[in-house]
């Protein structure tokens, strides 16, 4: 309404201001003489400028015509379009200008405007498979998610643009949070482009989400062969699916081939921790232990980790705390400067009652390395030797509060995750999970430390320091929940301690 007011009032002005001009010019003396052939014409100011005006028109008309001519001759030597394409220059040059007018507003952020000049484009060109990718991205840009829609369902029934179409529905069923729709369009965007790198991608990451492990390991495959993964990071990922295929291998209704998926996803990642432990608790669900031991072996000269040492405490759970020590050398042996290996030498050292050698194993890490896990421990030895309790408690205090050391960490939005997974809970990229610390140390209570109030002793009155996390109300033992649901290793299954001291005792207690 405002726009056609706006049109009425300029056509009145122009029209009042070319009528006060033409009086104006009535006005004025003098004109202008031409003599041509014996001919003589004398024009006053108005006319002449009527005449020039007159000229004008004439001297267009006779170019127009001289074109039109033209692109007779060309449709008359055999050009079936020439006439058509003189005929419909004009509006071909008008629509090429809003469409470039169109990327421009897009490339400045102004999704309206790109809006408006794409469907002038339509209206000259008649070409959708351009236009209708303008009014979408301007459409995505001001997130009006039904014009976009539109324009990407205008795409799809386009030969030439029904890729475009595919994954611009696909973003918006994602944006939506409908991944049962999107996975069926990855699939489709797929099937028309397989060599297209984000497509790959987001099929593979909707896959694994669907735990659909079968048709990841083939789009993974596909991914390789196209050249846009390099080959060993290929056959990690490779290792994480099939380990992920092989989740329920610790159930004892799994079958052989589920067993064998475990073994192969340890056999193609030698390094990746999980594939390791759940190939070790397959081997241990047939009884064989030499294999499982191997396994572990192998696995903890890589990388030295608590779930690993659960797993080979699993290898002989009745054994007692001094035959539990010298079996484990096969692993303290391997990488005796890792830090893991000083705590697991410690723990095990404390179950045996050696407590002044668990102490010598911890080394400089309470001074270099103080995490909860460490300070833990050293209560447990000053609570061995037989130190006064406000020296326990000192350590305890300082383990409430400590870093917990290193987690399971997505490499892609820094996110802790209790255990290892395939896919991030929270940015649900895929395989970003590495076993690394935190960027910011948590204050949530680690694994280990519902230990504490039985190495204390309870039945001597001593009280842990007053904190949020160490009231009646609310145990150390259930504070960790917070940030953890399973311990990374429960340290009952790695020392069992013998009972013929009280110490020792109190310590095997606190470990279950």
């Amino acid at each position: 309404m405002l726009l056609s007011l706006i049109k009425i009032l300029a056509f009145v002005a122009v029209v009042a201001g070319l009528t006060w001009g033409a009086a104006r010019l009535s006005e004025v003396a003098g004109g202008a003489e031409i003599a041509l052939a014996g001919y003589e014409v004398t024009l006053g100011p108005l006319q002449l400028v009527l005449a020039v005006a007159l000229l004008a028109i004439l001297g267009w008309l006779l170019f127009k015509a001289v074109g039109l001519l033209i692109a007779l001759l060309h449709f008359i030597n055999g050009d079936d379009t020439a006439v058509s394409r003189w005929f419909g220059r004009n509006r071909e040059r008008k629509g090429y200008k809003a469409l470039a007018d169109g990327m421009i507003a897009l490339a400045s952020g102004e999704g309206e405007l790109a809006m408006a000049k794409g469907r002038k484009a339509e209206r000259y060109l008649r070409r959708p498979e351009i236009t209708s990718i303008l009014v979408a991205q301007g459409a995505e840009l001001l997130g009006d998610r039904k014009t976009a829609e539109g324009a990407y369902r205008e795409l799809v029934q386009i030969d030439r643009t029904r890729f475009v179409g595919v994954r611009g529905l696909m973003r918006q069923r994602l944006a939506e949070g409908d991944t049962d729709t999107a996975l069926k369009l990855a699939r489709k965007a797929f099937e028309l482009k397989p060599r297209h790198s984000e497509t790959q991608d987001t099929l593979l990451r909707l896959q694994a989400e669907a735990h659909d492990w079968t048709g990841a390991r083939a789009t993974l495959d596909a991914k390789r062969r196209s050249g846009a993964l390099p080959r060993d990071v290929a056959r990690r990922r490779d290792a994480v699916l099939a380990l992920s295929e092989a989740s329920d291998v610790i159930d004892d209704t799994a079958s052989i081939e589920m067993r064998e998926k475990a073994i192969e996803a340890n056999r193609l990642s030698p390094d990746l921790i999980p594939a390791a432990v759940m190939a070790a608790r397959s081997y241990l669900a047939v009884g064989n232990g030499r294999y499982a031991t191997r396994v572990i072996r192998k696995a903890w000269e890589a990388e030295p980790h608590p779930d690993l040492a659960q797993v080979f405490a699993q290898i002989a759970p009745d054994e007692d705390a001094k035959a539990r020590l010298k079996r484990f050398e096969l692993l303290t042996k391997a990488r005796p400067d890792h830090p893991e290996t000083k705590l697991l030498q410690a723990e095990l050292l404390i179950a045996a009652e050696q407590f002044n050698e668990a102490r010598r194993a911890l080394g400089d890490l309470p001074e270099t390395d103080p995490t909860a896990r460490v300070l833990t421990l050293m209560a447990a030895i000053e609570r061995g030797r037989g130190t006064e309790d406000a020296v326990v408690r000192g350590w305890l205090t300082r383990a409430l509060t400590a870093p917990r050391g290193p987690q399971w960490v997505c490499d892609n939005c820094h996110h802790v995750h209790p255990a290892w997974a395939p896919v991030c809970g929270n940015c649900h990229a895929f395989d970003t999970l590495s076993w690394t610390r935190p960027t910011e140390s948590e204050t949530a209570l680690p694994r280990g430390t519902e230990m504490l109030p039985l190495i204390v002793g309870a039945d001597r009155g001593t009280d842990l320091p007053t904190t949020a996390a160490a009231t009646p109300e609310r145990p150390v033992a259930d504070a960790r929940a917070d940030t953890s649901e399973k311990p990374a290793v429960a340290e009952a299954e790695i020392v069992s301690p013998e009972p013929p001291k009280p110490a020792a005792a109190e310590t095997a207690t606190a470990r279950k």
